[in-house]
């Protein structure tokens, strides 16, 4: 009975003394390194570049967060680790603390809210649906009896399914392990529609061997705000993280890097996506805030 009593204590004095209880910032001071969650094929906003480099226009903003704490910290070098996460193991990545500061494209929402924190919002999207130019596909009353692609782990069928315009409307969904993959189902005709952001959708028509190939159409499904995701219940490295952005608003660097990533020709292919920022995506950076989707649902 000792031992076993000397076991649990044991046990307990781990949980107590694990890093996942010490401060995001602490963290970082203790080690002068930090793992950024980023994304394959997230569109302008996170993708892989080869060579093991990242870029998009949420890895450069948490990168410039990240200098911004390192100056807090008083670090003369701050290392930073990437880790590309799936709409997946995302979250179950930055709960454990696998993922400190996570830069993909994550939309904030009360469910996720449960479990993650959130930065103010940085992107107001927009979720439709991508389809070959030639498909005569212009509305989501013609999905009946078409297969329609998503990513696993994302929530755009959802929102397709309660649009009033797909009442009786029988589609079946066939699910890509990322978004390029979904991309490709569409691509090879193995689905007639791939419903996803529409940021999302527009970086990989833009990579696409033949860009005129696809085009964007249909009713927009929700209006989705996208943040910066990191762990719940630690708001001084929220603080920080959010002081850094509203930083950048307030001084237009924001809109700057977003032209960057949006508007200017981007690697691997060197093709500009073509996707200007929206009225809502700069009325966040005007009144930052880190409202979920349902504040941005209609009314």
């Amino acid at each position: 009975m000792k031992k076993t009593w000397i076991l649990v204590a044991s046990f307990l004095a781990g949980i107590l003394t694990s890093p996942l209880q010490a401060s995001t910032l602490d963290k970082i001071k203790n080690t002068a390194s930090v793992t950024m969650g980023v994304r394959e094929s997230s569109g302008g906003l996170s993708f892989a570049m080869g060579d093991g480099k990242y870029g998009g226009f949420h890895v450069e903003l948490c990168e410039r967060v990240l200098h911004d704490i390192q100056k807090q910290l008083g670090l003369p070098k701050l290392e930073i680790k990437y880790q590309v996460v799936t709409s997946q193991n995302r979250i179950p990545l930055v709960q454990n603390g696998t993922v400190d500061i996570e830069c993909g494209s994550t939309t904030n929402n009360l469910a996720r809210q449960k479990d993650v924190a959130f930065a103010v919002t940085t992107f107001v999207e927009e979720v439709r649906m991508a389809v070959r130019a030639d498909s005569g596909i212009t509305s989501i009353n013609q999905l009946n009896g078409r297969n329609v692609a998503t990513t696993t782990g994302t929530t755009s069928v959802q929102h397709l399914r309660k649009h009033e315009r797909a009442t009786g409307i029988d589609f079946k969904e066939v699910y890509g392990k990322d978004h390029a993959d979904s991309f490709l189902l569409l691509a090879t005709g193995r689905a007639d529609a791939f419903v996803m952001d529409s940021q999302i959708l527009a970086g990989n028509i833009a990579k696409a061997k033949n860009p005129a190939e696809f085009k964007i159409v249909g009713e927009v499904l929700s209006v989705e705000p996208i943040a910066i995701m990191m762990r719940k219940d630690d708001p001084a490295f929220k603080k920080a993280v959010d002081d850094s952005l509203k930083a950048m608003m307030r001084s237009g660097e924001i809109a700057k890097i977003y032209d960057k990533w949006f508007l200017q020709p981007i690697p691997p292919a060197n093709v500009a996506i073509g996707l200007p920022a929206s009225e809502a995506t700069r009325a966040a950076w005007a009144n930052p805030n880190d409202k979920p989707m349902e504040d941005y649902a209609k009314k």
